[in-house]
């Protein structure tokens, strides 16, 4: 059985991993508007990984048969000057995401839910990745801030679509 208390803050990160699901498609907004179509192809893609991500979560708790319970989100940041700004916001926001999943870790850990733990640890691990690329992004687009076809033509060479994770947890309705 889940951990009441790993529930409740599981359906809190739904509503988190929703609201980065939002962030992600204004700034891609953002790149499509500035005639940047492979940056904004790659913030396309983070808001559906992110959405999927929220899925993952709905599904793991239909399959335990808790409470899901999908909370309402703010609104995102809708406007930013520049290049470096949305990344540079992208990069606080997989950080802040970092800190909720090791949050959910810890809770599964104090209330011996070894099956939710089991269950983060694929979050863990992809989070390590999403800092990771957006820290890569956030230095290139810094340097780059003033000849978007570098940024364009390194976002097409380094962050092409990779493979299906077949670790991943199952996203609900998918």
């Amino acid at each position: 059985m889940v951990a009441a208390r790993f529930v409740e803050q599981l359906n809190a990160q739904i509503g988190n991993e929703l609201a980065a699901h939002n962030q992600y498609l204004a700034i891609a907004v953002h790149y499509d508007a500035l005639t940047m179509p492979r940056m904004a192809a790659f913030f396309y893609g983070q808001a559906l990984e992110e959405r999927d991500h929220a899925m993952m979560m709905v599904q793991y708790l239909l399959d335990t048969d808790a409470d899901v319970v999908i909370p309402g989100v703010d609104a995102p940041v809708p406007t930013f000057d520049g290049v470096v700004a949305p990344v540079a916001l992208a990069l606080d926001q997989e950080k802040r995401v970092t800190e909720q999943i090791n949050a959910l870790l810890r809770t599964a850990r104090e209330e011996h839910d070894f099956a939710s733990e089991q269950f983060m640890q694929w979050f863990i691990k992809e989070q390590v990745e999403e800092v990771a690329t957006m820290s890569d992004l956030l230095a290139v687009v810094t340097r780059n801030a003033d000849d978007i076809d570098d940024i364009e033509d390194y976002v097409a060479r380094e962050q092409g679509g990779g493979e299906a994770d077949a670790t991943a947890p199952r996203i609900a309705g998918a």
